[in-house]
């Protein structure tokens, strides 16, 4: 009977040693996202504060919406009269790329079972970046590898805007202009895709299409038609913009 039980406790302490050492190899992987989020979660928490909104709605879409530049974008309309349409089309814009995160990595968390579903649905640019490339060391189990690289950066992002909207709601000082945050983020993150890109037909059309709109159509309601005009060249060009990138790279 005792070495029954042995051999029934054994497979318990196996798993649990598995799970720690997966923790242990996942962690160095996300340094650099624990960095970063530092810097924009914390940002992001203020940039709640600074609107009045409550010091626990941060890590509550952190937590639920987990969207990055989205949740920018929601803190802002939360003030603004309720538009179902507008949101949903503009959160469909902003976050379009995750539904092909999701669908690549697909076939990569076959047979994780629950854990699939929940690092599909917390997918980032920046997780996405790192289970892609990153392997686990000999012997870590790798479906727990990459369930603790999305559950630590999801856990900084939460974490860093939580502190972000602490600070923000005892600063001796006004906030006023730091709401600037979105759009300086949006301008980075335009640059960013800038110099990615070969031609940069997805930019002309990103600027171009919204200043057209803005002429039409005034400053109270360009948004929608911008965004449904974008999405439609964007899809009707895409052969001949992606027939343009093969070329570039071809070229001497």
């Amino acid at each position: 009977m005792q070495q029954t039980n042995q051999t029934i406790l054994t497979p318990s302490r196996d798993s649990s040693g598995a799970v720690l050492a997966a923790l242990k190899a996942a962690f160095p992987q996300t340094i650099p996202v624990l960095t970063g989020y530092f810097v924009l979660g914390l940002g992001y928490g203020i940039y709640v504060q600074s609107l009045g909104l409550p010091i626990w709605l941060p890590p509550l879409m952190g937590t639920v919406v987990y969207g990055g530049s989205l949740e920018f974008v929601l803190a802002s309309l939360l003030l603004d009269s309720f538009s179902p349409l507008s949101a949903f089309l503009m959160a469909l814009m902003i976050q379009a790329r995750h539904l092909f995160y999701g669908l690549t990595m697909l076939e990569r968390y076959k047979g994780y079972g629950p854990r699939g579903f929940y690092m599909i649905y917390a997918m980032s640019d920046e997780t996405f970046s790192i289970t892609c490339s990153a392997e686990p060391p000999e012997g870590v189990d790798r479906g727990w590898f990459m369930f603790f690289i999305t559950l630590l950066d999801q856990i900084y992002w939460v974490a860093s805007a939580f502190l972000g909207a602490a600070v923000g709601s005892i600063l001796p000082f006004s906030t006023e202009g730091v709401d600037f945050v979105m759009t300086a983020m949006f301008v980075v993150i335009f640059l960013n895709q800038w110099e990615k890109e070969k031609q940069h037909y997805s930019g002309f059309i990103g600027l171009a299409v919204p200043f057209v709109c803005l002429l039409v159509f005034g400053s109270g309601s360009f948004l929608i038609p911008s965004m449904i005009c974008i999405l439609v060249l964007l899809l009707v060009l895409r052969k001949p913009i992606e027939q343009a990138d093969k070329t570039e790279e071809v070229a001497p």
